[in-house]
């Protein structure tokens, strides 16, 4: 095997260029024999392999600098820069994350999981290289989807005016996540169709050079091509066209669903673990918006390119028509835009996940809440149970919404909970909402549920007891349950159990009254716990003799942790809970 002799980017060159293509069979074997045991993103590692060779063929890295947007396409680079054990040996899987990670190599420059922020990041190096007068390349790499993302323009506009090396390779495989949206993408289309020589060019109207390959996926054409560009003096684009999946013939007939992979039978391209039969938040949250949709044509479901998050699958999407909106990699777009349709009359939900949502802080303060306009916004994967890379954690969200001025969020416990908050918000033309979706698996209530939250920060008592007072917010709800149990057999005594429902306020009236028959108050939040809803708590009762316990979560990055043993570390369990407060 020529991957097995490859230790570094220098065994790579010593490679005849009849080599190449052996190895990018063999790169893609690898891949499989990752991908189909471990899941993970699949059709844009199989689109880049042969660029990413001949990147490492052409250019010298480190000293020649690579920025992978999004970084979720960095396979084939750890396979080339000394951690290819981790796509060949089952035992080795766990030991690379799947996003660049300068703790693993230095061929990574950047921990990143977010997109449209290679250009950005690569511009500041090419920046601190001339600023030291030092020599090199630095090569944004960064997929046409990621192009409609705002940085990935401001970026571009900044480097277009620059008169020093800076190489921006585009690999454009016409996909996002889902399809693309925008007015970029005809002119992409142009540039494909007339080989790159359509007089309408996105790039030279920023300032850069320009170079088109129609064959992205062959890697001579690669090795000669960017031979050229190497060491150039000004900044330039090069647009390869590459095929999404290639080499699998599941992934390139059906690009959506092949972006990302559970673990998979090869021969069928079947996911091993299935959870069709089972209930799911994304399933019914999409079932109930084209619910809403058809029966109020002034309700739209806004996504910023992801829009499986919430269960719009391309059947679902067609069926929504034009009242569904992706906007693209753009979430600053969607919250902005949502605000303005709801100014306008019209009924927007905006749905993202928790980690993406940290992008739109500014929309949702300024343009959001500041105009108090009746908006939308579903937050997915808000969770310690949510994606678990540590570029798409899921436990800051509280700490971010809940200190926004005129924004309302609520935090349900159950389906019909949710629903019920989902429907009033959609209805309601008063404030701003904030609905966290749950993540800890789809719970049901036979207890009729509130409808109407316009009587803000109103918490539930669901258990009437004395003593300990719990309040057990959102996903932790169940936790409080289990909480409450122990309690009680611990000391033959109820505890008081409470869905405080909104995380974005007090119910001073009922915290004042636990003052009566409770000496202790403890506070569950699937979230950390600096500048969070058990805080808020904590400051109410700081004057008083009431004993607050806050459980969260540290403020710390983690990365790819086990649910389990976080929840542990943070005695978030009923056990550990107990043996605090007795």
């Amino acid at each position: 095997m020529l991957l097995e002799n490859i230790n570094s980017p220098k065994d790579v060159k010593k490679l005849s260029i009849e080599e190449l293509t052996p190895l990018a069979e063999e790169m893609r074997k690898a891949l499989m024999n990752r991908l189909s045991k471990h899941g993970g993103h699949f059709g844009p590692n199989f689109a880049i392999v042969e660029a990413t060779i001949a990147l490492h063929y052409v250019f010298d890295s480190p000293k020649d600098k690579f920025v992978f947007d999004v970084s979720h396409q960095s396979y084939s680079h750890k396979m080339l820069t000394g951690r290819k054990d981790a796509y060949l040996y089952e035992e080795h899987f766990n030991k690379v994350s799947g996003y660049t990670n300068p703790e693993e190599s230095e061929h990574d420059f950047f921990n990143v999981g977010h997109t449209s922020t290679s250009v950005s990041l690569a511009s500041g190096l090419a920046k601190a290289r001339d600023l030291k007068g030092e020599k090199g390349n630095i090569i944004a790499i960064i997929g046409d989807g990621s192009l409609s993302g705002g940085e990935a323009l401001e970026a571009i506009d900044f480097v277009g005016e620059q008169k020093t090396n800076f190489i921006l390779l585009i690999n454009d495989n016409e996909m996002s996540i889902a399809e693309n949206h925008g007015g970029l993408y005809k002119n992409l289309k142009e540039l494909r169709e007339s080989n790159g020589q359509c007089s309408n060019n996105i790039f030279k109207s920023f300032g850069l050079d320009y170079v088109y390959l129609d064959e992205g996926n062959n890697v001579e054409k690669l090795v000669e091509l960017f031979r050229k560009v190497k060491d150039i003096d000004h900044p330039i684009a090069v647009h390869i066209k590459t095929l999404k999946g290639k080499g699998y013939s599941f992934a390139e007939q059906n690009k959506e669903n092949w972006h990302w992979c559970m673990p998979f039978d090869e021969k069928t391209g079947k996911w091993k673990v299935s959870s069709s039969n089972k209930e799911n938040y994304s399933t019914l949250t999409s079932d109930f918006l084209l619910k809403k949709m058809k029966e109020d044509k002034k309700v739209c479901t806004v996504v910023a390119g992801a829009p499986t998050n919430i269960g719009f699958t391309a059947e679902k999407r067609k069926e929504a028509g034009s009242q569904f909106i992706d906007v693209g990699i753009a979430e600053e777009q969607g919250v902005a835009m949502s605000s303005g349709i709801a100014k306008n009359g019209g009924k927007p939900v905006f749905a993202t996940h928790s980690s993406f949502m940290q992008r739109t802080y500014d929309q949702v303060a300024q343009d959001l809440c500041i105009n108090s306009n009746p908006a939308t916004l579903l937050v997915n994967t808000a969770s310690i149970f949510g994606m678990n890379d540590v570029t798409h954690l899921g436990i800051y969200d509280i700490a971010m919404l809940s200190n926004i001025p005129n924004l309302v969020y609520l935090a349900p416990t159950n389906a019909e909970e949710y629903f019920a908050m989902l429907d009033w918000s959609i209805e309601q033309d008063k404030y701003p909402v904030a609905v966290r979706i749950p993540c800890n698996g789809v719970h049901h209530t036979a207890k009729e549920v509130q409808k109407d939250y316009s009587e803000l920060n109103r918490y539930e008592v669901t258990e009437e007891g004395s003593d300990v007072a719990i309040l057990a917010l959102g996903d932790f709800y169940q936790l409080g349950e289990e909480v409450a149990k122990a309690i009680e057999a611990k000391s033959g005594k109820k505890a008081t159990l409470i869905n405080p429902r909104y995380i974005t306020g007090i119910d001073e009236k009922l915290l004042e009254n636990l003052k009566k028959n409770h000496k202790t108050v403890v506070t569950l939040e699937d979230s950390i716990l600096n500048g969070g809803f058990g805080e808020k708590i904590a400051r109410f009762y700081g004057p008083s003799d009431m004993k607050v316990y806050n459980y969260g979560l540290k403020k710390e990055f983690i990365d790819r942790y086990n649910a389990k043993e976080v929840l542990k570390e943070n005695h978030l369990t009923p056990e550990l809970i107990v043996a605090d407060i007795f």
